[in-house]
């Protein structure tokens, strides 16, 4: 049994990729292993449902495999891409989900990923995600009130720059601003978490 380290989800090496678009399985094996805890964790923090969230990633890993060659090297990291993906996914089902009537995330003080409701994490929250939601948490509390709420709303309600400006009565050029500002100082905060 190998029981050394796995190399962290936030350094995935580009070369992977490349294996996976050459239709290498074992590398494709190898990508789901390093970053599925991450990638679920996001779905499930942004859908607040497990089987929604593993039904989504089974989705962007199965376009992964099959559109393989999408991913740009130059636009970011491999962590990056696939991160934006299940995010975009998601909240692409969010929107959906609120359009037929039905609720939208909780604020993140209260969301599943913090409190499960069996009280027990399954599998993939148990074995990665708790040291980032807790960093991501750490971050997104230090941030002012007004950029943290903004990004919030942005990224786990799914609501558009001009949704978020009318839901706080403030201006859209200041919605961006904040929300421009609160990423800039998580991306400082998190960078070593994620990598770049």
């Amino acid at each position: 049994m190998d029981l050394s380290p796995k190399p962290a989800a936030s350094g995935l090496d580009p070369d992977l990729l490349a294996r996976v678009a050459r239709g290498d399985r074992g590398a494709f094996g190898q990508l789901y292993e390093l970053s599925s805890t991450l990638l679920f964790s996001l779905a499930f923090r942004i859908l607040g449902d497990r089987d929604s969230a593993a039904d989504l990633l089974q989705d962007v890993y199965l376009e992964v495999w099959r559109k393989r060659v999408s991913y740009d090297a130059a636009r970011g990291s491999p962590m990056a891409w696939l991160v934006t993906m299940t995010r975009s996914r998601a909240i692409d089902r969010l929107r959906s989900r609120t359009a037929k009537g039905h609720g939208v995330t909780d604020p993140i003080d209260n969301s599943p990923a913090v409190q499960l409701a069996d009280g027990n994490p399954g599998p993939l929250e148990a074995s990665a995600g708790s040291e980032t939601r807790s960093l991501v948490g750490k971050a997104l509390a230090e941030l002012p009130e007004a950029q943290r709420k903004a990004i919030e709303l942005a990224f786990y309600h799914g609501l558009s720059h001009s949704e978020i400006a009318a839901r706080l009565n403030e201006p859209l050029g200041t919605v961006k601003t904040r929300i421009k500002l609160g990423m800039d100082k998580l991306r400082m905060v998190l960078r070593s978490c994620w990598g770049q």
